[in-house]
């Protein structure tokens, strides 16, 4: 099964960077290169994370600062594989985990940030689909879990799929955003990009990158997935899409310029002309 990631692109406009409380979370670069892994997952948990590790490798000799990983990328997305598959994560150290472990080696020796798609997440008897964020000195920085979870993809299409994610993980309950030296980034996870909410309270949160990995699936996401990023970047004004492939296998390698969007919003201030006012009295 082909399994993607994709990242969207943000920079803080001029309402941002007026905020003194929000100026040391500038990025010390206006480009870096971004390199996102799709990849093919196998049944075998070992391989996936040599086919990983191997993948991360080639990005980063084409120059990536920052390496994204697929959804659920250690196993196939099945509850009974994503169960037997999961990992504790409770040590940082990764000691408990091969996975974080095993990211967390290749981020330091790399100098690269990394955000690892996601994993299955075993937490006091609960099960997480979790995104964790290693920085470029191998440490693990911070950990999302998908939210309803803060949005669980429940989806039942009668005679053609029906998938229960709220049957099988626990919901995370907040949005996480991390400080990394590629920027200050906003973490969502597949379905989490159907909701603008979150896009926005982010680019009010001063982020500079919102990423994505996902595993969408043919019968929900072929016909929205571009779509819906689209959207996302337009209504926060994030760009445009600089980079795509199809369903096969690719280390696409992406460069963002900060400084474009920066004139982008500047030009055109949409959130300075949002009207909390009037939208706030028809709740």
């Amino acid at each position: 099964m082909a399994m993607a990631a994709t990242a969207k692109k943000k920079s803080e406009s001029d309402r941002f960077c007026s905020s003194p409380d929000l100026l040391h979370h500038h990025p010390s670069l206006t480009k870096l290169k971004i390199g996102i892994c799709q990849m093919r997952v196998s049944g075998e948990k070992k391989e996936n994370l040599k086919h990983a590790r191997s993948l991360i490798q080639v990005a980063a000799k084409q120059g990536a600062n920052l390496v994204l990983l697929p959804e659920m990328w250690v196993c196939p997305y099945t509850e009974e594989d994503m169960a037997k598959n999961a990992e504790d994560f409770d040590d940082e150290k990764g000691a408990s985990s091969p996975t974080l472990e095993m990211l967390s080696e290749v981020a330091g020796r790399l100098s690269i940030t990394i955000i690892g798609g996601s994993l299955p997440e075993r937490c006091k008897g609960e099960l997480y689909n979790t995104c964790p964020i290693f920085g470029a000195d191998g440490k693990l920085i911070a950990k999302h879990r998908k939210e309803m979870q803060v949005h669980l993809f429940d989806a039942n299409f009668l005679g053609e799929f029906c998938f229960m994610e709220s049957h099988i993980f626990a919901a995370g309950d907040k949005p996480t955003i991390v400080d990394t030296e590629v920027g200050r980034i906003g973490i969502g996870i597949c379905h989490d990009i159907r909701f603008p909410e979150l896009a926005t309270f982010y680019r009010d949160k001063g982020v500079c990158l919102i990423a994505y990995p996902g595993a969408f699936n043919i019968s929900t996401g072929e016909s929205l997935w571009e779509l819906v990023q689209r959207g996302r970047a337009a209504d926060n004004q994030c760009g445009e899409i600089i980079a795509s492939c199809g369903h096969e296998e690719n280390v696409m390698i992406a460069e963002i310029d900060y400084s474009q969007l920066h004139i982008l919003r500047k030009g055109l201030p949409l959130f300075k002309q949002r009207r909390e006012d009037v939208y706030s009295q028809h709740n």
